[in-house]
């Protein structure tokens, strides 16, 4: 064979030949192997699950696509990977999360879960073929506790309430999260917490003694404890908790004796009351007393202690009324409580539109004697107020119907006396201011005495600044990596015009061409979705002094943004 070779190639072929023929005998099999990997790497989906808080991977976690496609446990190092059904080459199918369209096509949203870290949140990533992905699971924060009775034969359960604080429309308020009942061993648990802060009280408990009712002899009972042993809600401890952390919280209960009260009610209950019991004035969970409409008193037992009882009816006759009660080793009257109907607030809307279209389209109304139009603002606005108390719950007013089809008049009707934020929108333009005499409601709460009454003078505008631009990582190197959603927040300076606003930047930072109310703003890009800013809470506020960037915009003004995301936490 080394004749014949050497009789078709030289001894010494030239090196282009050589370097030629090297190419062609190995070049189809370097094709073959690149296309091989690349047609492997564009039908899997492969990635890690991590410890948000310690980055480590997580073993043994169960990955899932939010379509039910794909499911798999991640192996002892947190891995994961999943083999991709072929899509059609004009496929349109969508996946969505939370209402969201996140993927397309093949992608793939992806989401984990595992015991011990939170089932809800920000436990996903949108993946694509080719693509290894990242989804950090946060650790749960427990509550864990025990319920002790000061005396020892007591062995009967108690039920203790969780509240959380969350931001709603801007503000801090507290809400029930969940109750728990303790054990025989007066243990009690909350599991599957996010980070935030929390508060504990128990459940008021009487002595359930038939023998003690039949006789009429003295009633014992354990009025209810606000963590670690306060005298009411609002001064009670928080619970500052961090992912992952387990807290100890224990609440030793005091037995105490209770006394019969009555409170004599001036005023139409017929229909029924609402009664509030406030220790010291505080709003807060815990006590309670009952309605006697025959007898016309409020009535029942509490411990010992300066109380605040209100009475309050809803409806067409709404009516509320206060009490001061003072319980001192024995039974007790307050003083008359007299019901005061509730008052009403006018609105005096007045538009100042520089687009000028016929507003009195759209709408009827219905009536007693009929249907008619309603014109005018009534068409597009709407007005509620909102307690400012960051434990009451509830809309106590809204504006009332039309009494006929003259009537234009918008009226908060029906309002009890306390503290509100007034909550303005407009289907046409905007609020640009909102008065009550030198009160800027825009930025203040407004304050309702019993049968008080009022006019809010209201002006709308509907000329509008407008605002576009990009949001890129610190990162520069992963600043237009896929994916990469943002969420762009527009919190308006103090005594400002402004309005808050948030929207969503697209996978390539845009944030394309929006709206904004004219006047000053910091501007704040976060990842992921929404944070709940706090931005009516000057206090919470303080940590974004530093961050983001402020701007100040006029009617009519064109401002382009190149924002960064605030990637460290607040």
């Amino acid at each position: 064979m080394s004749v014949v070779r050497n009789k078709l190639v030289p001894a010494h072929p030239p090196l282009w030949i050589t370097a030629l023929f090297c190419l062609a005998l190995f070049s189809p099999v370097l094709t073959s192997a690149q296309d091989t990997s690349s047609d492997s790497s564009k039908s899997t989906i492969s990635g890690t699950v991590i410890n948000a808080v310690t980055r480590a991977p997580i073993p043994r976690a169960l990955v899932s696509s939010a379509d039910g496609r794909y499911a798999k446990l991640a192996d002892s190092s947190g891995h994961f990977e999943f083999g991709l059904e072929k899509e059609p080459d004009n496929s349109s199918s969508t996946t969505s999360y939370n209402g969201r369209v996140v993927a397309t096509g093949n992608q793939v949203w992806l989401t984990a879960r595992k015991p011990g870290f939170l089932t809800e949140g920000d436990n996903g990533a949108t993946a694509s073929p080719g693509q290894d992905v990242t989804i950090a699971l946060t650790p749960e924060a427990l509550i864990a506790g025990r319920v002790s009775f000061s005396t020892p034969e007591t062995t009967s359960s108690v039920t203790v309430q969780l509240f959380t604080r969350q931001i709603q429309d801007g503000l801090p308020r507290w809400i029930q999260q969940g109750s728990a009942t303790t054990n025989t061993a007066g243990e009690f648990r909350f599991a599957d917490l996010r980070p935030g802060s929390y508060k504990l009280s128990t459940t008021e408990s009487l002595d359930d003694d038939p023998g003690a009712t039949i006789a009429r002899t003295q009633a014992y009972g354990f009025p209810p404890v606000y963590y670690p042993n306060a005298p009411d809600f609002s001064t009670a401890g928080t619970l500052e908790i961090s992912a992952g952390q387990t807290v100890q919280a224990d609440l030793p209960l005091v037995r105490q004796p209770y006394y019969q009260v009555r409170i004599p009610v001036s005023g139409d209950i017929s229909d029924g009351a609402t009664i509030v019991v406030s220790p010291q004035g505080h709003h807060g969970p815990g006590y309670s007393l009952g309605l006697n409409a025959a007898e016309h008193r409020i009535e029942g037992l509490l411990p010992n202690g300066n109380y605040v009882v209100e009475a309050i009816t809803y409806g067409e006759n709404a009516a509320s009324g206060t009490a001061n009660l003072r319980v001192a080793g024995g039974s007790a009257q307050g003083q008359p409580l007299t019901m005061v109907p509730s008052g009403g607030i006018v609105l005096n809307v007045k538009e100042e539109f520089s687009n000028r279209y016929e507003s009195s389209s759209g709408g009827g109304a219905s009536f007693v004697r009929g249907s008619f139009p309603i014109r005018g603002p009534r068409t597009y606005f709407q007005a509620n107020l909102e307690p400012a108390d960051d434990f009451a719950n509830g809309i106590p007013g809204s504006i009332r119907p039309p009494r006929g089809p003259e009537d234009n008049t918008l009226v908060l009707s029906n309002v009890p006396p306390g503290r509100y934020w007034l909550r303005l929108n407009s289907g046409r333009g905007y609020v640009a201011s909102a008065t009550m005499g030198a009160i800027d409601l825009l930025h203040h709460p407004l304050t309702i005495t019993a049968g008080g009454a009022g006019t809010i003078e209201i002006t709308l505008r509907d000329e509008y600044a407008f605002v576009e631009g990009t949001v890129t990582a610190q990162n520069s190197a992963s600043a237009k990596t896929p994916n990469n959603y943002s969420t762009v927040d527009f919190v308006p300076l103090s005594e400002g015009a402004g309005q808050f606003q948030e929207i969503g930047a697209g996978p390539d930072g845009n944030i394309g061409r929006i709206s904004l109310v004219p006047g000053g703003y910091r501007v704040l890009a976060f990842p992921g979705p929404h944070r709940n800013l706090p931005y009516r809470d000057p206090q919470a506020m303080k940590a974004y002094e530093t961050k983001g960037q402020v701007i100040h915009v006029e009617p009519g003004q064109q401002v382009n943004l190149q924002l960064q995301v605030i990637s460290e936490e607040q």
